[in-house]
This record gives structure tokens, C-alpha cells and sequence, in this order.
């Protein structure tokens, strides 16, 4: 949650009795509560509680469990996610695709990548958020006319060897069904699914 809250620069989260509670604060994300524990009767609770559009639920359940869970003005969108560790490693950091350019920086607690292709545009880029033995990373995109070339690949290793450099000891990410593929290659073990819920209009 720490991690999450950091690179989104978000309040930090609020510890309720079913999990977490974080103010995203956007339109189409105003909260989201965690529940890393779910079952029918808390999912359900939570449902019928919250009446606010564009309220989250975010649960360690798959989405066809969860489906049988909400109430009527929910809905579970079609892209499941996945809950990721790694072990960091200080020595994974690759060099500079060839032909584009690579900076990282940290800014307000928060490591960022960006590689940028030859005629000044954003390739590639992704952030993550230390916070003590863990780092989170978030927000990880390759550009379409990029991809294919491992950048997304170099993007994660920087990361990774900063956030060890850092003193974090794992890394953790909820990856996207897209995303699955590179961070299984990399080396990151899928712990369980991660499923959204929404509250509509």
C-alpha cells in the first residue's frame, strides 16, 4: 500500500477493519479500498455500502469469484490482474538501449525511468516507489510504435537494480494480463490474482 500510495502521490492509505482505504482523487477514481483478505460477506458489505461513482474495490480474488460476490451497479472490468513479486537485484541494471536514450532520476521518493527515441519522443518508461524492504513498481508502458525491442525489459532491470541500490530487498506490482508475459520472463512469480471492482454511474 505504501509503495502504491508514494508513486501515485496520494494520501497514504487508511487502515480499515476489511484491509485499506486510499482517496485517489480522480474522476474516474475517486477511492479504492483493499481488501487482501476477501470473502462474500465483506465484498458484499462494501457493495451495498458505497453509493459514490467511480468508487474501486480492489481484491486478492480471481474476477469469477468475485463476479458471484457484487451487488447490482458494480461491475468487474475485463482485465483481471495479477499480483507480482521479485526478489531485486543490484547488478540487474542493463545498458542503454542501443539508439535511444535512457535517464532515471528519483523525485519525491519515487525512482523514474524514461527512455526517449532518437527524434526526442517518450519510448518507454516506468516508476517505482522503495519503502524499506519493499519497492513497488507502477505505471510500467512501452509506446506502440516501440515495442517489440526490449525496452519495456530495460526499463524493469533499471528499476530493479535501483530499488535494490535503495536498500529494498522485493519488488512488488500488480501486472495487466498484457503485462504478464514480460514480468514472467524477467523472473517475477505470480502470487495471485488481483481483481477490480467498480462502482457505475
Amino acid at each position: 500500500m505504501a509503495g502504491w500510495t508514494v508513486s501515485r502521490g496520494t494520501p497514504p492509505a487508511v487502515v480499515e477493519p476489511w484491509g485499506y482505504r486510499i482517496d485517489v482523487g480522480l474522476p474516474t477514481h475517486v477511492f479504492r479500498h483493499v481488501l487482501p483478505a476477501p470473502d462474500a460477506i465483506s465484498v458484499g458489505k462494501l457493495c451495498a455500502e458505497i453509493t459514490e461513482p467511480n468508487a474501486w474495490l480492489k481484491v486478492m480474488a480471481g474476477p469469477e469469484e468475485v463476479a458471484e460476490w457484487i451487488t447490482p451497479g458494480w461491475t468487474v472490468p475485463d482485465d483481471p490482474g495479477f499480483m507480482m513479486t521479485k526478489a531485486l537485484d543490484a547488478g540487474a541494471r542493463p545498458p542503454a538501449p542501443e539508439g535511444y536514450a535512457r535517464t532515471t532520476e528519483t523525485r519525491d521518493g519515487v525512482i523514474r525511468v524514461r527512455i526517449v527515441a532518437p527524434d526526442g519522443t517518450l519510448a518507454a518508461s516506468g516508476r517505482l516507489a522503495p519503502t524499506g524492504v519493499t519497492a513497488v513498481a507502477d505505471q510500467i508502458e512501452t509506446h506502440p510504435e516501440h515495442r517489440r525491442r526490449g525496452l519495456g525489459a530495460n526499463v524493469m532491470r533499471t528499476l530493479e537494480a535501483a530499488g535494490a541500490q535503495a536498500g529494498a530487498v522485493t519488488g512488488v506490482l500488480s501486472a495487466t494480463r498484457d503485462g504478464l508475459a514480460l514480468y514472467d520472463s524477467l523472473g517475477w512469480r505470480h502470487e495471485g490474482p488481483l481483481t477490480g471492482i467498480v462502482r457505475g454511474a
